[in-house]
């Protein structure tokens, strides 16, 4: 419990277009998947046993948050409806090695926004259908099938790439407001906030540029640049204060306004280097004044957002964002178990085994994705194409669901649809 440890994850180019017959199908049933409730144990240091796993959670909590705030990538509570049953799918050409990459669908409130290989962006309505589909590179850029990350204030569309372009466009219009290229390749999430945009690059250098017209306005370079980060690194603002993770998974607040160092917690020894290449962080998530995240080495903790100052650490082996959930936290780990934590303490209040209504024969090779969570249930998507419905009271896994028959993005709920991103389409499902 002792050791504090970072992320990095292979991840390469990936390519997608969309065909020149791109369509919606016609909704068609879903297929749930037949139980097996054999649960299988492995002999591993990682925890892979329930816990207090009859223990049922009281769900009548009248202070859950609703709230979303991407600042802090806290996702909130959804009001979801976990009831489906039929899918409709907008179909483009298969991405290679999807499953090395973290694809984000951008909301503005009212639409939402998706790229495509050739860097071409595509905004849809409320009732997906296509308002604009914009392109802003060159017939050679277009060859490096560049990979978008995108943030919006309202107003602008950002977008970075992995190909060192970065440009801003109109939300409402699609039209290009101004278009740079940076000396690095972006290689995290991006935030906007106030009249700034902040990236981390490849180099583990957090660059922040004016919203404006797009130049860098200061950097502040968070380690020795030999250990580059193939895994997109997570980064977050809370109190005027910018939060990243690095190569090596130290954590790094800075001055919002000036780069300036607030506070930095290195988390790893020196052996890092050798060891690196198997290390995987989840996303950074803050609430209150508490800033939490787990990896794959077994090892969960929160830390204060004044000072870095550990407040304590689980073992909790997981590379998934937790969620918080009222004064609880909700972890998933890569094993496939449901953990209940005390968001003040750190007590495990209760693990559930997820993946025992999975085949034994296929559970070792599925892993989580990402899930979010309603007020009764969460949905959990998988490598394997899998969506798992799961009832937060007692932790059981009420549903699996075939979408698709390899990697699923994480579930995203827009017009009260579930919205999932594969490796050749967006998936609505109701």
């Amino acid at each position: 419990m002792n050791k504090v440890i970072s992320v990095l994850f292979v991840f390469f180019l990936i390519g997608c277009s969309f065909t020149k017959t791109s369509f919606w199908t016609q909704d068609k049933e879903i297929q749930e998947v037949k139980k097996n409730t054999k649960i299988i144990f492995q002999k591993k240091e990682i925890i892979k046993k329930e816990f207090n796993q009859n223990f049922v959670l009281d769900l009548k909590n009248s202070d859950l948050d609703f709230k979303k705030n991407y600042l802090t990538n806290n996702l909130g509570i959804e009001n979801l409806n976990a009831e489906v049953s039929k899918r409709s799918k907008f179909k483009f050409s298969k991405i290679k090695d999807f499953e090395y990459h973290e694809p984000e669908l951008n909301f503005d409130g009212e639409n939402f926004i998706f790229f495509d290989d050739k860097g071409t962006l595509l905004k849809f309505d409320s009732d997906f259908r296509i308002i604009w589909k914009k392109n802003f590179y060159s017939k050679q850029e277009k060859k490096l099938n560049p990979i978008l990350t995108l943030a919006n204030n309202g107003k602008l569309l950002i977008v970075f790439d992995n190909i060192s372009k970065y440009y801003a466009v109109d939300l409402k219009t699609g039209d290009l407001i101004w278009s740079k290229i940076s000396k690095n390749p972006s290689n995290s999430q991006i935030k906007v906030f106030k009249d700034k945009v902040y990236s981390v690059d490849l180099n583990n250098v957090l660059r922040c540029f004016s919203i404006i017209d797009g130049s860098e306005i200061w950097n502040f370079k968070s380690e020795n640049t030999f250990l580059k980060s193939n895994k997109r690194n997570s980064l977050i603002i809370k109190n005027d204060i910018v939060l990243i993770n690095n190569s090596l998974g130290d954590i790094s607040a800075i001055n919002a306004n000036d780069g300036s160092l607030v506070w930095q917690l290195p988390t790893q020894s020196s052996d890092i280097y050798e060891s690196a290449f198997n290390l995987i962080m989840s996303d950074l998530v803050s609430i209150n004044n508490d800033l939490v995240f787990s990896n794959n080495r077994n090892e969960f903790f929160s830390i204060n957002l004044t000072n870095g100052v550990v407040n304590w650490k689980q073992e909790i082996n997981s590379s998934v964002m937790p969620l918080f959930y009222s004064k609880l936290i909700f972890s998933i780990s890569d094993e496939g178990y449901f953990f209940v934590v005390d968001s003040k303490t750190g007590n495990i209040l209760r693990i559930t085994d997820i993946f025992g209504n999975i085949n034994k024969n296929k559970r070792n090779k599925i892993k989580p994705i990402g899930f979010i969570t309603g007020k009764k249930k969460i949905l959990l998507s998988t490598n394997s194409g899998k969506l798992l419905i799961i009832n937060i009271s007692d932790g059981r896994t009420e549903k699996v669901l075939k979408i698709d028959n390899e990697k699923i993005s994480r579930p995203y709920v827009f017009n009260n649809n579930l919205v999932l991103v594969t490796n050749n389409s967006i998936i609505k499902l109701n």
